[in-house]
Parts: structure tokens; C-alpha cells; sequence
């Protein structure tokens, strides 16, 4: 049988794929804390800048962090906010929207942190240490990669 060409494979589709089973084995792992994978990251990266003493993050910022786009964003942020674990607040130009983790996100956060950690090391125990590590390496050097090519074609 011959090799299959570089192009009968949907590099996208084999992306969201493995994209997919990873999110679902993640929300399956936090279920108990009531937090998604989605909205843990959301939690994560919001919680960053606060705890490094900057000002917090705007959505904009945010959603670059989360390689996601304002409206998916937003979409979680509205969820965290019924919620009661996140605040949207007026930025310092006054147009800006900026996230603040409240009390009940740092508990949230917490308690999620407890199941990522469990979920952290299953992945690693039933994929592999070298296997998880090749793969951050890999996908780091995409997105490095696709950044680039999006900010040039933009130019």
C-alpha cells in the first residue's frame, strides 16, 4: 500500500479531533468542581495578571491568551458571570472591558485546580510523559508558526 499523500489528511480535523477527546476527558475530570475545562482556562489566565499585581486583563487580552475570539469569549465570560466567579468591569480608557476573578472565583478556581491536577497526571500516566511533552513542543511551534503567517498576511 502506498504511502498516503501529505493532503489526504485533514490537518484541521485531526486537530479538533484530538481537541475534542482531550476537552471531554477534562470536563469529565472537573465535573465534580462545576467548572468545564473551558472555564477553568478562562479562571487561569484571568487570575494570572491579578496575582502578578497587574492590572487585570482585558477581553481583548484575554482572548488572545486563550488563542480563542471575543465572541466565544464573551459567551464563557457571560456563564462565569451568572455564575458569580468573574466580574466584566469598564478598562481605564473607558471602552475596554477588563475580567476580575471575584472571591467565588478563587474558591471555584481552587477546587477545579484539585480535578485539573488529577486529570494532568492521567493524561500523562495513559499517554505518556515523552508523548505529552512532544506534543507541547509540537503545538507550541504551530501556533508560533500560524501567528506569524496570520500577522504577515494581515500586513
Amino acid at each position: 500500500m502506498p504511502p498516503r499523500s501529505p493532503d489526504a489528511r485533514c490537518t484541521s480535523f485531526t486537530a479538533r479531533s484530538l481537541s475534542r477527546k482531550i476537552s471531554q476527558f477534562y470536563d469529565d475530570m472537573l465535573a465534580p468542581s462545576g467548572l468545564r475545562g473551558t472555564q477553568f482556562n478562562v479562571l487561569v489566565q484571568a487570575r494570572r495578571a491579578h496575582r502578578a499585581g497587574q492590572k487585570p486583563l482585558t477581553v481583548t487580552r484575554l482572548a488572545e491568551l486563550l488563542h480563542t475570539d471575543r465572541t466565544t469569549l464573551t459567551r464563557n465570560l457571560q456563564t462565569l458571570q451568572g455564575q458569580g466567579l468573574v466580574e466584566v468591569v469598564a478598562g481605564s480608557d473607558g471602552r475596554s472591558r477588563c475580567v476580575v476573578v471575584t472571591e467565588a472565583g478563587e474558591q471555584a478556581f481552587r477546587l477545579g485546580l484539585q480535578y485539573w491536577r488529577k486529570a494532568q497526571q492521567q493524561v500523562r500516566a495513559v499517554c505518556g510523559e515523552e508523548v505529552v511533552a512532544q506534543l507541547e513542543q509540537v503545538v507550541d511551534l504551530m501556533l508560533e508558526r500560524l501567528q506569524a503567517a496570520s500577522e504577515e498576511s494581515a500586513a
